[in-house]
């Protein structure tokens, strides 16, 4: 509340002080606006605390100037100052940091709760393919077993391997000194790899499935249906089987394992599953893509099989194609 006067006027416990005219377009200059008396109450006080305490005042006002003479103009202490005050405002630069990276403990918590749920389903589908990858490869194992039962077998490792080639092949590190022969079968941990096709006394080269003249005799391991086991020269993860009869049965994900036809490769041995079907190219047979076992391209240990009466059914076979084209 405000009020102007005109003249001189005393009004009880109020403090009336000189001031300029308030209303632009007035002429009067001469005016006391009036101070209600709560606030002036609260301005003595403030004074009548200064007057009281006045040499404190002055003290700290010369201690804060001897401060600033003595850290200005000396430079050692000046760096002693500076080193503390470093000090300081780096315990309270990381007390600061604390105490944030406290309060932001929650947004922290909520996304590890969120990434430990998806871990935790990554987990489960990861154990799912693990066992299921362990039952595949528990069954390949056991057909494995199964088919060399009656061979003889001999341990090789690769030293050359090809597999970009039209016509691939791999040598391994035993040969003849090792009674490894031509037309022997060669396998490896997860299936058919090829057949011996040269050897040396020390060194042979095998011709894998990768390769444009491999001819192998496969069927379909649930209904024995056979075909001709080719490779088209383009992917190592996958070949053909071919001239599988019209009314044939399979499906896709079937086992195809040797069919057991020759004498290079016991019945049985694993070989792949089907991929794909389509139709020859006469239209008088099937063409299934098969998805092979062997990874040709980390191929390192193999096995060279032979059955432990090796030559006598090659022998009469030959015997018969002899008296055939007589």
């Amino acid at each position: 509340m405000r009020l102007r006067l005109y003249g001189y006027h005393t009004v009880s416990s109020s403090l009336f002080v000189y001031g300029g005219n308030r209303n632009p377009g007035s002429t009067d200059r001469n005016c006391l606006t009036l101070i209600p008396e709560n606030q002036c109450i609260d301005v003595r006080n403030l004074i009548n605390f200064i007057i009281k305490y006045d040499y404190w005042f002055l003290f700290v006002l010369l201690e804060i100037v001897s401060f600033v003479l003595l850290f200005r103009f000396n430079n050692y202490q000046g760096s002693v100052f500076f080193s503390s005050a470093n000090y300081v405002s780096g315990v309270i630069y990381e007390t600061s940091h604390q105490v944030t990276q406290y309060f932001g403990l929650r947004g922290v918590n909520e996304r590890l709760t969120a990434r430990n749920v998806q871990l935790e389903l990554e987990v489960e589908n990861l154990s799912r393919q693990l066992a299921e990858y362990g039952k595949d490869t528990m069954a390949i194992t056991r057909l494995r077993k199964e088919a060399l039962q009656n061979y003889r077998i001999v341990d090789a490792h690769v030293v050359n391997n090809s597999v970009t080639q039209a016509n691939n092949f791999i040598t391994l590190d035993k040969g003849s000194a090792d009674s490894i022969q031509p037309e022997m079968g060669v396998v490896c941990g997860n299936g058919i790899v090829g057949i011996v096709y040269l050897t040396a006394s020390h060194h042979s080269i095998v011709l894998p499935v990768l390769n444009a003249k491999s001819n192998i005799s496969c069927k379909i391991k649930r209904t024995s249906y056979f075909g001709i086991l080719k490779w088209d020269g383009n992917s190592s993860q996958y070949a053909y089987l071919e001239d599988l009869p019209r009314h044939s049965e399979f499906a896709l994900g079937d086992t195809v394992v040797t069919s057991g036809h020759s004498s290079v490769f016991p019945v049985g041995i694993p070989v792949g599953t089907v991929d794909d079907m389509s139709d020859s190219h006469d239209g008088l047979s099937y063409l299934l893509k098969i998805r092979l076992f062997t990874d040709f391209a980390r191929l390192n240990d193999v096995q060279v099989i032979a059955p432990l009466n090796y030559g006598e059914q090659a022998v009469l076979e030959d015997s018969v194609k002899v008296l055939l084209n007589n």
